[in-house]
C-alpha cells in the first residue's frame, strides 16, 4: 500500500471522526442551558387571563395585526380594541420598570431575540395607561389627564 493510500483509508477517516466530536462536543455544552447559547425571551403576562388570540397565533402574527389596527384606525377612522397596541402594553408590561421596553421587557426582549427592530415605540407609549380615580386616562409620560375628545384623535 503507498504513502497515499494509507492517508487516504486512515487519515482522513480520522479526521472526519475528530471534526464529528468536536461539533458534538461544542452542541452538548450549550444543552443544559434553556434556550441555547441565546437567552430565551421574556415571555410572561403581568394581567388578564388569555390573549385575544392563542399564544402561537400572537407570535407568528401580530405585526400583522397591529399593521391592520393601524390602518383601520388612521385610514378608516375605525378604532377597535382587539388589537390595540394599548392593550398589549397594559397586559404584558413589567410592574417593576413599568414597560414593555428594557432588558427583560417583554416586546424588547422577543425582539432582540428574533434580531427584529421595534418601530411602534417611537409614536407609541411603552408604559400601560393610567386612569385617576375618576378613571379618566392619564398621559404616562407627563400625568396629563387625557379627555374623552383627546383619546378620538
Amino acid at each position: 500500500m503507498s504513502r497515499l493510500n494509507i492517508r487516504r483509508r486512515v487519515i482522513v477517516p480520522a479526521l472526519l471522526v475528530l471534526v464529528g466530536l468536536s461539533a458534538a462536543s461544542v452542541a452538548s455544552a450549550h444543552e443544559d442551558e434553556p434556550g441555547g447559547r441565546v437567552p430565551l425571551p421574556n415571555m410572561k403576562t403581568y394581567r388578564g387571563d388569555k390573549c385575544v388570540e392563542p399564544e402561537s397565533v400572537m407570535r407568528r402574527r401580530h405585526f400583522e395585526f397591529i399593521l391592520h389596527e393601524r390602518n383601520l384606525t388612521m385610514h378608516e377612522g375605525i378604532r377597535t380594541k382587539k388589537f390595540s397596541l394599548k392593550n398589549c402594553v397594559d397586559c404584558h408590561a413589567n410592574p417593576k420598570t413599568n414597560s414593555v421596553l428594557g432588558k427583560d421587557g417583554f416586546c424588547a426582549s422577543c425582539h432582540e431575540y428574533a434580531a427584529v427592530d421595534i418601530d411602534c415605540f417611537s409614536c407609541h407609549s411603552d408604559k400601560p395607561e393610567k386612569k385617576n380615580a375618576a378613571g379618566t386616562a392619564i398621559n404616562p409620560h407627563d400625568s396629563k389627564v387625557i379627555t374623552t375628545s383627546e383619546e378620538k384623535r
